[in-house]
């Protein structure tokens, strides 16, 4: 075991809520531009879970809905 394990885990949401209160005006027109591109390809990351575990619920609920 190490030290960071033991490191207590930051709440879930935590880093969506920060960067949402980070003020904009420090940023130049180009980082900008940056940071609307990382929230894009983050915003894909997340669809494609949703739609990974959309599936799975899918495949369950057919599996024990089953009725021959």
């Amino acid at each position: 075991m190490t030290f960071d394990d033991l490191d207590p885990r930051p709440q879930r949401g935590a880093a969506l809520t920060a960067l949402a209160r980070e003020d904009l005006d420090l940023y130049a027109v180009e980082e900008l531009g940056e940071r609307i591109e990382a929230l894009e390809t983050e915003i894909t990351r997340v669809r494609t879970a949703l739609a990974a575990k959309a599936a799975k619920k899918s495949a369950a609920d057919a599996l024990f809905n089953f009725r021959p």
